[in-house]
């Protein structure tokens, strides 16, 4: 029913005036969904942007730190390799591991102080104590020895004789794979090698003070008796004293270890002096043995 007010405009009936949605003309609808999705749509465009960006910084920040850890300068031991003596690439941990002694059917123990097979025990030396020799930068000492050996080659060069040093420290593993492998290839008895190698847990190169040295004019004679004839063994048996350096197995010496002239050992401080100290007393009371027969 339609009314009229009092102005004569027609007037809405309560009915019509709570009309449902539904009778909204379409036009109408539309328009208003169309506004609410223009200024929905600016929104939901910068909250996916920003996600991107926020997951863009994340991966370039992990790169980064991934790119950083890997550049960290790698301060494990450096590989030693002794191609004179035609041992293995070893490259020393800087944290060792107890291993089962292959000396077990040999000696009860690797630390007793005794002899096994002519040979004393000696503690490996850290790497961090090691310096390289200049002349071969894969050869090792302990700091003392290495200042003390450049100060002889230079006394050594300045008379037209160059000393090289041939080895250095050794690890107990580079000891093994000289004594054990070496001993396997060769097909000799662990006494007979043993007059040429130690053991390891038994050479003075795990010392740090020991070092094999030839004559760099002469390397025929590198590890051989022969060197004995080389105008770089004279110097060092009239100079080497001089520079705390002391030959460890000559002639006929206590331990009945075969005669090697270029192994020398360093005993120019006190820690190396004690260090050597059972050796040399095997070798000074030998020497009154024979003074008294």
């Amino acid at each position: 029913m339609k009314i009229l007010n009092k102005l004569g405009i027609l007037k809405k009936t309560p009915d019509e005036a709570k009309l449902p949605v539904d009778d909204i003309p379409v036009a109408v609808r539309d328009e208003d969904k169309s506004a609410k999705q223009q200024s929905f749509q600016p929104q939901k465009t910068w909250q996916v942007w920003e996600l991107l960006m926020l997951g863009a910084i994340a991966l370039i920040i992990s790169i980064g730190l991934h790119f950083q850890l890997n550049q960290t300068p790698d301060n494990s031991p450096v590989v030693q390799i002794k191609q004179n003596t035609g041992t293995k690439v070893v490259e020393p941990s800087p944290t060792s591991t107890e291993t089962p002694s292959p000396l077990s059917s040999l000696t009860p123990s690797i630390q007793q102080r005794e002899n096994i097979l002519g040979h004393l025990p000696y503690k490996e030396a850290s790497w961090q104590e090691l310096t390289p020799v200049f002349g071969n930068q894969n050869v090792r000492l302990r700091s003392s020895a290495a200042e003390k050996f450049h100060a002889m080659a230079d006394a050594a060069w300045s008379v037209n004789i160059e000393l090289v040093p041939l080895s250095g420290f050794r690890t107990v593993e580079d000891q093994q794979y000289l004594f054990f492998e070496v001993k396997a290839e060769r097909g000799q008895e662990a006494s007979k090698r043993a007059e040429v190698s130690a053991p390891p847990g038994y050479s003075e190169h795990h010392t740090g003070y020991a070092i094999d040295i030839g004559d760099a004019r002469m390397p025929e004679t590198h590890f051989e008796v022969s060197f004995e004839k080389t105008i770089a063994f004279q110097w060092l048996q009239e100079n080497a004293s001089n520079y705390g350096f002391e030959l460890s197995f000559p002639q006929d010496n206590p331990q009945g270890i075969s005669y090697e002239p270029w192994h020398w050992r360093f005993i120019g401080d006190s820690y190396s002096l004690k260090t050597f100290e059972e050796a040399r007393s095997l070798k000074k009371k030998t020497s009154k043995l024979k003074i008294r027969n």
